[in-house]
């Protein structure tokens, strides 16, 4: 039964690992920021939930497995956030081009902030 969660675990960090390396390629691919930031978050989350199943399998210890659950739950509530505050901050700096959005919601709730302020 070790043999299995061995080869488990190991298959997983590999997956990971290839994921992670998909995604950094993806990164230098894209020019435009949000497509940067949605390959930077969406498969780096989904890669570090992969090697850390893949360690759960290799460690086999109820200690170590709540912490790596803790870990990934931090990470899912996070890493929207993060993304959120990056993209808001593209937007209001320059770094995104409006014209190439197809909702953009944001252009009118600032529209209405500025409109409530005078």
């Amino acid at each position: 039964m070790a043999l299995f969660w061995d080869i488990l675990g190991a298959s997983l960090l590999l997956a990971g690992c290839t994921l992670t390396f998909i995604a950094s390629i993806g990164i230098f691919r894209y020019e435009d920021m949000m497509a940067r930031l949605h390959i930077s978050t969406k498969p780096q989350v989904l890669s570090l939930i992969v090697c850390l199943l893949g360690a759960m399998c290799f460690v086999r210890e109820v200690s170590v497995t709540w912490t790596l659950i803790l870990v990934i739950l931090f990470q899912l509530m996070t890493s929207p956030i993060s993304a959120h505050m990056l993209s808001r901050n593209g937007y209001r700096t320059g770094r995104v081009d409006s014209d190439e959005l197809l909702v953009d919601e944001l252009r009118e709730d600032l529209r209405f902030g500025e409109a409530d302020k005078a």
